[in-house]
């Protein structure tokens, strides 16, 4: 008989746990999930203290007798689902639903944060019981979902358009993306102008440009015209100029802490441009075990659902030595560095993302690697090691310049520059940002003292205006959600995956644009419900969440609170909603009635559809060329998406000719054969028949690829 059943939730997962423990016990898989609320129902009774009623779908019956049979041949069952509240809630799922806790078998829970060895085996010599607290905070967090979703989404159907949905978390994402487009709507740009005075020294060759911050009695200078810019630049031809001060000074920075959920999205999304949920499902990969050279699956990061940027005494020691032993002794600080968390409602549950073993670089993991894998492996790996590296030392000079007019007014002036004194972590590792300004510090500044003298050599003056906030891209959308409390580290991905399912926002140059159905059901949202849309009451109720799991409050208040009001602003609401329009005017005109024809949106996405419905149910596809040619017969290639959604590129002769690509083709032909190319990576296109990389810059294409 095996020592035990072990029940986990993935095949992935399955193996290489069960490589870890030997044949003494038997893994299985749950496939995630095993019971969960009913779909064709609300399954939650809000009469008796909002009681669920689970079920096991169609789907899981076999996998749930599986179980059962299997754990009917042991005394023991380890449950070593996921260490977070979801994990904790399978567990106790697969207890009902599998009834393991018949005839007084032993149930054990098992928790460990990486999947190697020491740590699975160390967490079977500590195993404890289910966390009833833990259970309670994912159920209310289930149960709230359920109702919101339960009783809001009809309402959308009837009131806008058959299947969409309301969420919670959702629907403030979708209002972030709103607000900020208005405000770029309503955003006033104003003119203004910079100035710059290229200085000499005197007898000497050596100059630099220096730019133009004040004036006297007003410190901040804001020219708003070209007139007053003109007049300045003419002051400034004429003016004597000295050297007022002389800064040098050594300015440390510090490398970023290692890697939580929302900033790994975050840094993969500018680095390589991942999508949230790509990200996620490649951390998954290689937490659950990839096969390394010994034909043996094996754990390479920790757990990647995290808000804590904390790691172990040990995990912080093997990098310090590392880096001792690559880098040199002044590479690593004095003291190790420790990190919290700088969100409000971080659970600080588990360790940061970090390599399971440091000794594992990405170069001796090419070869075991996909591609994308070695990129997202990569990016932990370095990340963790240089956040215990030494601060960058940055030698930062800065001059400040008087410019005497007719004795009497004076500008100021002011030049820096910034020289690398001691790379730190940046010999390593250098974070990506979200500004898209230009990056580049001036020349190293020329030797000169205080009082000296300067001559006039040039200066010039640029228009700017005053930009509005840009747009929302996944990382910074991301990094709203969590500086606002808004979701917890396993609801990033799927918010900002269904809020473009639902097509309330779609990506324009990998930036999030509302559509018109998005801001008009958030703008029914907000008006009618705007305790479900409110930024400030969602983050609270994700406290109170915390709340349960840690024991404070019971999940049944917290639901209840929320409940009362929220049925009340249901009460009467399919009278007092008007419904809503949503159909986006086209000037096509329908080929059988001649009536206008409107932009809809249905299961397939949108599409075109006679104005005069339902008299005339004419509709057509919308066709979105590409430029490109189809390689087969020449015919136009269009954008198209299939029936799970997904976006693909096809020829527009079809059925006449299938030609079909998964990537974007590009107007530009392949320069070695002529042939038709795809987008292939940041700046990259490939060749669909010769396999030919060319850069977009060479093939005189300013756009970027795809994401692959």
């Amino acid at each position: 008989m095996k020592k035990g059943l072990v029940i986990v939730e993935s095949p992935a997962k399955a193996r290489t746990v069960g490589r870890i423990l030997g044949g003494d016990y038997k893994v299985v898989a749950s496939m995630g999930h095993i019971r969960d609320l009913p779909k064709s129902k609300l399954g939650v009774d809000v009469d008796r203290d909002f009681q669920p009623t689970y079920s096991v779908p169609k789907s899981k019956a076999k996998i749930v007798s599986e179980i059962r049979s299997a754990a009917g041949k042991t005394d023991i069952v380890y449950l070593a689902t996921d260490p977070d509240r979801e994990g904790e809630a399978i567990s106790w799922h697969l207890i009902a639903a599998a009834r393991l806790d018949d005839n007084g078998k032993k149930l054990q829970r098992v928790v460990f944060h990486e999947i190697t060895a020491d740590a699975v085996k160390r967490a079977f010599t500590h195993p404890r019981s289910i966390d009833a607290r833990l259970v309670d905070a994912q159920q209310a967090r289930r149960v709230l979902d359920r109702l919101v979703g339960y009783k809001l989404s009809p309402l959308l159907w009837k009131k806008v358009q058959r299947g969409l949905s309301a969420g919670r978390v959702q629907s403030v994402a979708v209002r972030l993306v709103v607000e900020r487009e208005r405000e770029i709507g309503e955003f006033n740009s104003e003119e203004y102008w910079v100035l710059g005075v290229k200085l000499g020294r005197e007898d000497t060759n050596e100059a630099f440009w220096a730019k133009v911050t004040g004036i006297r009695g007003r410190k901040k200078l804001v020219i708003k015209s070209e007139s007053t810019a003109a007049e300045y630049v003419h002051k400034l031809s004429t003016a004597r100029y000295s050297v007022s001060d002389v800064k040098v000074k050594d300015v440390q920075r510090r490398p970023s802490a290692p890697f939580t959920t929302s900033t790994l999205q975050q840094e993969a999304a500018r680095k390589h441009r991942f999508t949230a949920s790509r990200t996620m499902a490649l951390a998954q990969q290689l937490y659950e075990g990839i096969t390394l050279g010994d034909g043996e699956s094996t754990g390479l990061i920790t757990y990647m659902r995290t808000d804590s940027p904390r790691i172990t005494p040990a995990a912080v020691a093997e990098i310090r030595d590392f880096i001792t032993k690559t880098y040199g002794q002044d590479y690593i600080p004095a003291r190790p560095y420790q990190y919290a968390s700088k969100g409000k409602f971080a659970q600080e549950a588990h360790e940061a993302i970090r390599p399971t073993s440091v000794g594992r670089t990405p170069d001796s993991l090419k070869s075991f690697l996909e591609a994308n894998q070695l990129k997202l492996y990569t990016l932990i790996w370095q990340r963790a090691v240089a956040s215990q590296m030494s601060p960058v030392v940055n030698e930062v000079t800065t001059i400040g310049v008087d410019a005497h007019v007719d004795g009497a007014e004076y500008f100021l002036l002011e030049a820096a520059s910034s020289r690398v004194k001691f790379p730190g972590f940046s010999a390593l590792y250098i974070e990506s940002t979200d500004d898209s300004g230009d990056d580049e510090q001036a020349s190293r500044l020329p030797d000169v003292s205080k009082g000296e003298s300067l001559r006039y050599v040039d200066s010039t003056s640029e228009q700017r205006f005053t930009q509005p906030p840009p747009r929302y891209t996944e990382a910074t959308l991301v990094k709203a959600l969590e500086q606002k409390g808004i979701g917890r580290p396993s609801t990033y991905a799927p918010t900002l995956s269904v809020i473009q399912q639902r097509e309330y926002v779609v990506k324009d140059k990998g930036r999030f644009q509302p559509t018109r159905l998005g801001m008009l059901v958030n703008d029914l949202l907000v008006e009618h419900f705007p305790k479900v849309v409110d930024i400030g009451f969602t983050a609270h109720l994700e406290g109170e969440l915390d709340d349960i799991a840690r024991g404070e409050r019971g999940w049944v208040s917290v639901v209840r609170d929320f409940y009362v009001p929220f049925a009340a602003e249901l009460d009467g609401a399919e009278e007092r909603v008007q419904r809503v329009d949503v159909s986006e005017p086209t000037d096509q005109v329908c080929p059988n009635c001649t009536r206008p024809m409107v932009i809809r949106s249905g299961r397939f996405g949108r599409f075109l559809a006679c104005s005069g419905y339902p008299e005339c149910k004419t509709t057509q596809k919308i066709v979105k060329p590409t430029g490109a040619r189809c390689p087969e017969c020449g015919a136009d290639l269009i954008e198209k998406r299939s029936k799970k959604g997904k976006t693909f590129y096809g020829c527009s002769r079809y059925p006449n000719c299938e030609f079909a690509i998964n990537r974007k083709p590009l107007s530009v032909p392949c320069p070695s054969c002529g042939h038709t190319i795809v987008s292939y990576a940041r700046n990259r296109a490939k060749c669909t028949k010769c396999g030919t990389i060319s850069s977009l810059e060479s093939l005189g294409s300013s756009g970027e690829a795809d994401e692959q």
